[in-house]
């Protein structure tokens, strides 16, 4: 199981996780609104951000990725892999089946 992190610009998150789900690389993607402060071409910034939290599986996670590269507006998008070691067991299986459908 792994669930993808990825940041996006609020006018950008809504259609960026409805695509993921749409095209069965999520099963579900959670989004919380954030301010993120960072350091891009050698100054700090702050922005208004939303968290995607997107579940997956392990087979479909590099496509995911590669989906979120190409549609994602920032030239470096934010796409982190987390390894889940713990899942309630038939969350697991509904994920798997509305990612694999």
């Amino acid at each position: 199981m792994v669930t993808a992190y990825v940041t996006a610009p609020p006018e950008a998150a809504d259609d960026l996780a409805r695509t993921l789900v749409e095209e069965r690389l999520a099963a579900c993607v959670n989004s919380v609104d954030c301010s993120s402060v960072y350091r891009w071409e050698g100054e700090v910034s702050d922005d208004e951000e939303v968290i995607l939290l997107a579940k997956t599986t392990d087979e479909r996670y590099e496509e995911l990725k590669s989906r979120v590269v190409e549609l994602h507006p920032y030239d470096v998008p934010c796409v982190e892999r987390f390894e889940e070691t713990d899942v309630l067991e038939a969350f697991a299986g509904w994920r798997d089946g509305a990612v694999e459908g």
